[in-house]
């Protein structure tokens, strides 16, 4: 069992809609299967931990994609949730680290850049897919996830993302926390949530000090104003398999298929979001290509 979870309520008789997540185990998932260097690691931490928050705003079997390319050394971050908390993440260059930034933390807008843009696909289980993209604005992630609600769907938000890394590279904490201004909330209640965000201690610490995703939301909107709805487990969760890469081969074509078996005498694939591999013999290969004759 995981201990990392989602936690979705509602503040000022439902003015605000507020998400918070713990995703240390996740992020650790991650670290561990991709070898992560502490600055890539924040940065993937901080997208998978604002993606899966994004997750649990969808319903039944839709899902999303977030890539964020900011033309940085560390290429791009992509990280991929559904509504049931399962989420997974990767980045091109997982060995990439640089010393501390000026305020002493982990320089993640060097590693990702500021010349590039943040992405959100959703499959919402129609032929039709939503996408969304906003620039990025400071390449640190929070900032850049609250630009795009602002930017890309119209709702006024703020995005608080924090990933502390040990000396050995794995993960000391991970989380964040996701609040939405709702149509028709009053100027005062808005007044209130920009001055306790101004003010609140840096997500990172809260969650250092060992602050529960119900106390993240407390500390920020007070108690007494904050219901919660429901908490969901959350977890490192990925949905490749031998099937879905047997199928993707299919799509390289027959003369690719051919050319694995011929010269390769069969095929190896590796998930990029876990990196699992496959084995694809020379057998199996034959037999798909014979498949596809058949019904072509």
């Amino acid at each position: 069992m995981t201990n990392d979870y989602i936690v979705k309520a509602l503040a000022f008789g439902g003015q605000i809609r507020a998400y918070s997540a713990l995703t240390t185990e996740s992020v650790q998932e991650a670290q561990t299967r991709h070898y992560t260097w502490p600055t890539a690691s924040a940065a993937l931490g901080r997208t998978m931990t604002a993606t899966l928050m994004m997750g649990a705003m969808l319903k039944g079997d839709q899902k999303l994609t977030v890539t964020v390319d900011g033309q940085g050394p560390i290429g791009k971050v992509i990280a991929d949730a559904d509504a049931k908390g399962n989420v997974r993440g990767y980045v091109t260059n997982p060995q990439t680290h640089f010393p501390l930034n000026d305020s002493g933390k982990l320089d993640v807008s060097r590693a990702v850049g500021t010349n590039g843009s943040l992405t959100v696909v959703k499959d919402v289980g129609l032929k039709d897919y939503f996408s969304g993209s906003s620039p990025l604005v400071s390449g640190e992630l929070g900032d850049d996830f609250t630009y795009y609600f602002a930017k890309s769907e119209q709702v006024p938000s703020s995005v608080g993302l924090g990933v502390l890394v040990n000396p050995d590279n794995s993960i000391k904490a991970s989380g964040g926390f996701l609040i939405q201004v709702m149509p028709g909330a009053d100027d005062e209640t808005i007044t209130r949530l920009e001055n306790a965000i101004k003010q609140m201690t840096p997500v990172s610490k809260l969650i250092d000090q060992g602050l529960s995703p119900e106390a993240l939301l407390f500390e920020i909107l007070g108690e007494e104003n904050v219901q919660i709805l429901e908490t969901l487990p959350a977890q490192f969760e990925c949905n490749c398999g031998h099937d879905k890469f047997l199928n993707a081969i299919k799509g390289l074509g027959k003369a690719e298929i051919q050319s694995m078996i011929s010269e390769n005498h069969g095929a190896e694939a590796e998930c990029h979001f876990c990196r699992n591999k496959y084995q694809f013999s020379e057998q199996e290969l034959q037999g798909l290509l014979e498949n596809m004759q058949q019904n072509s």
